[in-house]
């Protein structure tokens, strides 16, 4: 799912969640993100990157789209428009997939919520809500209601390995819940969903509830001692947890299988830019995403170039000085005769060409 991204256009800022005043009183740094007015820190990076890894960070999400899909076709509608198969979800399991062009190429990636049979919550992308429902709508069969929910709802992610006790002790309790899973609990006179997702790499959950409610939450999970984190973080943490982050890892010139995320298609089909998708899922991927860890501490960055035997092979997509491993890592798209691991390769770092090895992802994988 989206945190730190980079693309060619930002629209103005014009945008600011219900979190808003609560963050800045806190001390949050704010940028412009996707025309949101968002955190990018607030102690600092890598204070609140160890703070999910070792204890409980709070996220405000509130840029994030939330759409919802009812009716009596909306699962076969949703089977069309997300390549994972939802069949078989029953209400409170959750799924991650993506919304595919024609040509198999990725427009978003999304979580998938079923309530019901007939009723679907959506997570897409701040960057690409409007494209997802400028996608959806024009094709929407009548039997079939979609609606945007983002204004009216709140996302918040607590997340860590106190996440859960912190949430149970306020009230909100999801320590029952499997991975993937979410429920509704009633919270202070409203309904808040604690759903066990979450984009860092560590146990947590992700929080919905009615926007008017949102401050409350965010001040009560602060006062039972989680962090305040900002998207420079959450980007730090996905990387490591070797997450992709759409317009870098992700976006309209790779598919699911250069990603290496087959386990999220669907393999009947069925689903918008199936024909391309499963031909390469037989034939096999020409390239492949790749984790690379520099052998000293000068960062790949998006954009450096990879090289192989003097030959421009790729281009990386992310990359940080990670905080828990103390190494300069990140992704790229490379062929695939050099994507197995051990396969040296350098990356050119503002002039200079730094060693580097293709190591498998995730980088970092929490203890169970």
């Amino acid at each position: 799912m989206t945190s730190v991204s980079r693309t060619p256009e930002r629209p103005p800022v014009t945008r600011r969640t219900p979190l808003h005043a609560v963050q800045r009183a806190d001390g949050g740094k704010l940028i412009d993100f996707h025309g949101w007015e968002m955190p990018v820190q607030f102690a600092g990076i890598n204070a609140e990157h160890q703070a999910v890894r070792t204890a409980c960070g709070v996220f405000d999400l509130g840029h994030m789209g939330r759409l919802h899909v009812d009716g009596a076709g909306a699962l076969a509608f949703l089977a069309r428009q997300v390549c994972r198969s939802l069949a078989g979800m029953t209400p409170g399991q959750v799924r991650y997939g993506m919304v595919l062009a024609e040509d198999g190429t990725v427009e978003d990636d999304v979580l998938v919520s079923c309530e019901a049979a007939d009723a679907w919550h959506v997570v897409v992308n701040a960057s690409n809500k409007d494209r997802v429902l400028e996608l959806w709508r024009p094709g929407l069969p009548t039997d079939v209601r979609l609606d945007d929910l983002s204004d009216a709802q709140a996302m918040l992610a607590v997340q860590g390995p106190q996440a859960a006790q912190l949430l149970a002790g306020l009230g909100l309790d999801g320590t029952t819940l499997k991975y993937y899973q979410f429920a509704d609990r009633a919270w202070r006179g409203t309904s808040v969903r604690v759903s066990r997702t979450g984009y860092t790499g560590e146990d947590g959950f992700e929080c919905f509830l009615p926007a008017a409610h949102a401050e409350e939450l965010w001040r009560a999970v602060r006062s039972a001692g989680a962090t305040a984190c900002g998207l420079g973080a959450r980007d730090t943490l996905r990387l490591e947890a070797g997450m992709p982050l759409y317009g870098n890892e992700l976006d309209r010139s790779v598919t699911p299988v250069d990603a290496g995320l087959a386990f999220a298609i669907n393999k009947q089909g069925g689903f918008v830019g199936a024909p391309r998708v499963l031909a390469q899922l037989a034939e096999g991927a020409q390239r492949r995403l790749v984790g690379l860890r520099m052998r000293d501490k000068r960062v790949p960055r998006h954009g450096y170039a990879v090289f192989s035997a003097d030959a421009e092979v790729g281009r990386v997509t992310s990359g940080t000085l990670s905080p828990t491993l103390g190494q300069a890592i990140g992704m790229a798209y490379v062929p695939i005769d050099l994507a197995s691991a051990g396969t040296q390769v350098e990356v050119d770092v503002r002039g200079t060409r730094c060693p580097a090895e293709v190591v498998a992802l995730p980088f970092y994988k929490r203890g169970r």
